[in-house]
């Protein structure tokens, strides 16, 4: 039986965890508003923000439901395909779109879908006049969808194989089609899953700044993000900018508790452990609908890689992989993700595993169930603070106590950390939770706890989404170009920092260059993230 002390333990560090975000957080809001003294946010409420607030619940609305549709039939063929050639690169080709800054996943849309890109040559070799904008809301939602559809696909296909092997099993013997087991099977399995993925994308369209400000094409197409970013860099009004996080934060908020009563929890349905094989999707028409469903997926992300590839390999990369300033932006890069994503993955397990202490006890009271649900919201409503109302508002708080530079790389860490923290816990808290189901009798019936049960039970199974976890923190960190751009300098490069500077001063071959290097790093963290799962896909 677990001890009751190391229970104690586990909970009293989630709970300084927990105090120490809401302080991170509460701080920067505080110095912010310290600064500004008296008045500012009279007219938050004006008819421009009203607009604002339309559009970015319009276009995170569609975004969402327009990644979630795209990645269903995208995650059902992945599960029910376990072996074509090519299955192990179209996972890592999945996980790369959330590495890459957004500028430069910007400027790889633009090649396919803008005014001169791919699609509207090829329209136009059709006879077709009109060119495709990529420039308003159309632009957004593409955007928002390439950037979100992979991550949505790869959470349902981490649902889907999670399903016990004997249902797949009894479905064959029943001889159930493949509408049935669809909706008997795999629904209910992705079903349970859709509120977490649905309210992480809304939050992440909703939050979204650069792709809306790049592909935006004026004020008609502008949210609460970009207004924040206005009231603090063009009229420093940090009570609107605040005042505007808030509203975000309710809107947002309102969204996520309407979705968590929606859609009930996921069962976690009992196994025997066997190796899970699928015996549906064999005939023909399965096996062409998998099929267009996989090529376009593969298309509609792969080809925009494709345009900064060969943009990037343009670029004179001999000499950029010579220059001293890549090795210092990379080693920079290096030494702030790797923290980053160590404290995300730690503290999203540590917060998961105390929920389900708190669930778990016998009768738990409101305050109780209250406060192991607060666990949860704050791994996602830190998503809504913005990374440059953080670090606006620790730079004020740091500025007393001299160079600000001194202490930049440990905010930046913070930052990145904090920014990961609801991409981890999307990833680890469906598979702790199944872990938890069916091991936790055992653990207990063998009296197996603490560095034991770790060794022996909880890392073999949670070792696959772990690994995936802090590939997908370390590649957020590495391609972030928020926190670091207003601490960025020579003693701070990191590569999208880098990367940013080649741009601004107009060297686009450099900077095409540099996110190909970029993009090749992610794709070596994704490899990392997906190992074994090519052995395990050839099993199944």
């Amino acid at each position: 039986m677990i001890d009751a002390s190391e229970n104690r333990t586990t909970i009293a560090a989630a709970a300084l965890c927990l105090g120490g975000i809401l302080l991170f957080v509460g701080l920067a809001a505080a110095a912010l508003l310290a600064q500004s003294g008296e008045g500012g946010a009279n007219g938050l409420f004006d008819a421009y923000i009203w607009r604002v607030t339309r559009f970015t619940l319009l276009q995170a609305g569609l975004s969402t439901g327009l990644s979630i549709l795209f990645a269903i039939p995208v995650s059902r063929a992945l599960a029910r395909r376990t072996s074509f050639p090519g299955r192990i690169w179209m996972l890592r080709l999945m996980a790369l779109p959330l590495g890459l800054p957004a500028l430069v996943a910007a400027l790889g849309l633009i090649e396919v879908w803008g005014r001169r890109g791919l699609l509207n040559t090829a329209l136009a070799a059709m006879g077709v006049e009109q060119p495709i904008s990529i420039y308003g809301l159309f632009g957004i939602l593409i955007a928002h969808v390439f950037f979100n559809m992979p991550l949505a696909a790869r959470l349902m296909l981490a649902g889907l194989d999670r399903v016990p092997a004997e249902y797949w099993r009894s479905a064959a013997n029943l001889g159930m089609g493949s509408l049935a087991i669809f909706r008997f099977i795999e629904w209910p399995a992705i079903r349970g899953l859709l509120p977490g993925i649905a309210g992480l994308i809304f939050m992440l369209c909703a939050t979204s700044f650069t792709l809306v400000l790049t592909l935006g094409g004026g004020p008609a197409a502008s949210t609460i993000e970009v207004a924040i970013y206005q009231a603090l860099r063009f009229d420093f009004d940090p009570p609107r900018a605040i005042a505007l996080s808030g509203l975000q934060v309710v809107l947002t908020g309102t969204l996520l508790v309407a979705l968590k009563y929606l859609a009930p929890p996921p069962e976690e349905g009992t196994t025997s452990g066997r190796t899970t094989r699928r015996f549906d999707g064999l005939s023909r028409v399965s096996r062409l609908t998998d099929g267009a469903w996989l090529i376009l997926a593969f298309l509609f992300v792969g080809l925009p890689f494709a345009a900064i590839a060969v943009s990037g390999i343009k670029a004179d990369l001999a000499r950029l992989v010579g220059e001293p300033a890549l090795h210092r932006a990379l080693a920079t890069s290096i030494a702030i993700a790797l923290p980053s994503a160590i404290i995300s993955v730690a503290i999203a397990a540590l917060m998961i595993h105390t929920q389900r202490l708190l669930i778990a006890r016998r009768r738990p009271g409101r305050p109780v169930r209250l406060f192991a649900g607060t666990f949860s919201a704050s791994t996602s409503f830190i998503l809504l603070a913005p990374p440059v109302v953080l670090g606006a508002g620790w730079f004020l708080l740091l500025r007393p106590f001299g160079d600000v530079a001194r202490f930049a790389p440990f905010v930046v860490i913070a930052i990145n950390a904090l920014m990961a923290l609801p991409f981890v816990h999307r990833v680890l808290q469906p598979a702790m939770a199944t872990h938890a189901v069916r091991t936790g009798r055992l653990a207990a019936s063998l009296g197996i706890g603490g560095f034991h049960r770790l060794r022996w039970i909880d890392w073999p199974g949670l070792r696959k989404p772990l690994s995936m976890a802090f590939s997908f923190a370390l590649a957020l960190s590495l391609g972030d170009l928020g926190a670091v751009a207003l601490f960025g300098s020579q003693d701070l490069a990191t590569l999208p920092w880098l990367l940013y500077s080649r741009m601004a001063s107009y060297r686009t071959a450099d900077a095409a260059g540099l996110a190909l290097i970029l993009g090749l790093i992610c794709l070596a963290l994704t490899m990392l993230g997906t190992a074994g799962e090519n052995a395990e896909g050839r099993r199944g």
